[in-house]
């Protein structure tokens, strides 16, 4: 996928991230099979390092499960697939990882800065990482950076519970980052957010993109994160289409991989509303009234 003109990079790592030898994601002829029953297949893809990448289709055609066999959870039943230049899993310590939405209890007590943290440690079923003096410090300092790179420094002493939900997706943004990783996998961050936080953190992980983090976001409706996106992967019961939005979100397109006729409109705002069978990645009122 062709990469779009970007902010200039702010961490000092970040060049080298981006310009890395090979994609960050590349499969070739893959295939995923569940229970006997073929999720996707056919799918040729490349992600290159650097790039913000939106993973579209409506429920039930496996974006989620692109995202667990990029991680190694799930194994391809046919093809290949790389993720920074491994097998699926060899790296995981170099992915961030956001799953789908968490709810948090409204009288739950635990500060913002102990939530990013489980991103280090949270793997140890709470036992902290041993260690005293600079060992204790360098983690510190890693919470802290991931807190100021989400711009969530007045949420880290203040309870989880008592945060708005953009403020705790800030903060398990920065939970997924602590480990300073070179790719980013997000399944929909921005469900249930209302249009102005999800405007909000669509910026931020366009910003975190910028840093030199390859981002892969799954998401619902592609017009929060259009404006930044250097690709899409369309999923749909005919394989899967990847390229620049302009050219993958087209109503020949749509159509030919839904196999129904599709039609894309772009409305006066610049949104893009697609009409048709499927469930459309576009506005969802029932979603955002509020």
């Amino acid at each position: 996928m062709t990469g779009v003109d970007r902010a200039p990079m702010t961490r000092p790592d970040a060049i080298e991230r981006a310009t890395a030898a090979g994609p960050a994601i590349e499969a070739r002829h893959a295939a995923v099979r569940i229970g006997g029953r073929t999720v996707w297949e056919h799918l040729d893809l490349r992600i290159d390092r650097g790039e913000f990448v939106a993973v579209l289709g409506p429920n039930g055609v496996g974006k989620s499960t692109l995202i667990r066999a990029v991680l190694g959870l799930l194994q391809l039943s046919a093809g290949e697939l790389r993720v920074l230049g491994a097998r699926p899993g060899v790296h995981n310590s170099r992915i961030g990882y956001l799953p789908q939405r968490q709810t948090f209890d409204a009288g739950l007590r635990v500060r913002g800065a102990d939530v990013v943290r489980l991103g280090l440690d949270g793997d140890r079923w709470g036992l902290p990482l041993g260690g005293r003096g600079r060992r204790k410090h360098e983690q510190a300092q890693l919470v802290a950076e991931a807190i100021n790179q989400v711009g969530a420094e007045a949420l880290a002493e203040r309870p989880i519970g008592e945060v708005s939900g953009g403020e705790q997706q800030r903060l398990l943004i920065a939970q997924a980052l602590v480990r300073r990783p070179d790719l980013l996998l997000m399944d929909e961050p921005l469900d249930s957010l209302d249009l102005p936080n999800q405007a909000s953190v669509a910026a931020l992980v366009a910003g975190i993109c910028a840093s030199g983090v390859t981002v892969v976001m799954v998401a619902h409706d592609v017009n929060p994160i259009l404006g930044y996106l250097d690709g899409v992967v369309y999923l749909g019961p005919g394989g899967a289409i990847c390229g620049p939005p302009e050219q993958v979100m087209t109503s020949e397109n749509l159509t030919r991989l839904f196999h129904t006729p599709i039609e894309v409109l772009r409305a006066s705002d610049g949104r893009l509303v697609v009409v048709g069978q499927p469930e459309p990645p576009a506005f969802h009122a029932d979603r955002h009234s509020h």
